[in-house]
């Protein structure tokens, strides 16, 4: 199946593919312990030094990759958000600043675990990263067109999908941004982006569907094997995208050409 046709199946049926992926052995695990335990602490030094609960919640924010960090993530939590020089406000990282709010222990003290951003959005965010990264395995593509569905929300500016990579991947993809113009000035590329974007409509559920539709279509075409066939001495080029796409989808392939060339919208 091609990154279009998958990305639709998931986002057509997300519930259903959010249950399977809860529902697997180890995931199921993990978040029973993480939900029989995280009440019980109280301070950023007990969650750090927790490697299960620790780990946990760093793989639901997308931080995986730096559970080695537990000094500087326990400084983060002791910091908290509400001044502009905590480090989760300086490190330019959503994914820091989004685990610091949920487990703001500045702010809520010895109650932060018990609260629904620290325990149930948690958890619901382990599972969904968990799908991410297991789409990921099979189709990157896919994996980027999730992430960015489930933080489209987020972008208010320019500077947010900047800080990013995640978010830039897919806005670059989608709007035929060369990914070299990320060596160029920050505020350049922030103006750029301002001049193609009205970043309030990422706010709609049905701006963001087509924009991944349209994402996840350019991504096919960019990253397809295109074979050629030779007729009269014209070169023809034909899409793996579109051929597969029709067959798995019964789409015309007018239509998905149609799709391909979809113009910014939606409510």
């Amino acid at each position: 199946m091609s990154t279009f046709t998958t990305y639709l199946s998931i986002a057509n049926n997300l519930s259903r593919y959010q249950t399977m992926t809860a529902s697997d052995p180890t995931v199921a695990q993990a978040t029973s312990y993480f939900q029989a335990n995280i009440g019980s602490v109280t301070t950023p030094a007990q969650l750090v030094n927790n490697p299960r609960l620790f780990n946990y919640a760093m793989t639901a924010f997308g931080l995986g990759d730096m559970t080695y960090a537990k000094n500087l993530m326990q400084q983060v939590l002791e910091q908290g958000t509400s001044s502009s020089k905590a480090l989760a406000n300086t490190l330019n990282n959503p994914n820091i600043l989004a685990f610091a709010q949920a487990f703001n222990f500045s702010l809520y003290g010895t109650s932060t675990t018990q609260t629904l951003a620290a325990t149930t959005d948690v958890a619901n965010k382990y599972v969904m990263q968990t799908l991410e990264t297991n789409q990921g395995a099979q189709d990157p593509g896919v994996q980027l067109a999730l992430y960015f569905q489930q933080n489209a929300s987020n972008i208010t500016n320019g500077y947010s999908i900047l800080a990013d990579p995640n978010l830039l991947s897919v806005v670059q993809t989608t709007l035929g941004i060369s990914s070299y113009t990320s060596v160029e000035n920050i505020d350049t590329q922030a103006q750029q982006l301002n001049g193609l974007l009205n970043y309030s409509d990422f706010q709609k559920p049905g701006y963001v569907q087509n924009f991944l539709e349209r994402f996840t279509a350019q991504y096919d075409l960019n990253n397809s094997t295109s074979s050629t066939s030779t007729t009269g001495g014209t070169s023809t080029i034909v899409s793996p995208f579109l051929t597969t796409a029709s067959a798995n989808t019964g789409f015309s392939t007018d239509l998905l050409m149609s799709l391909q060339n979809l113009q910014l919208g939606g409510s």
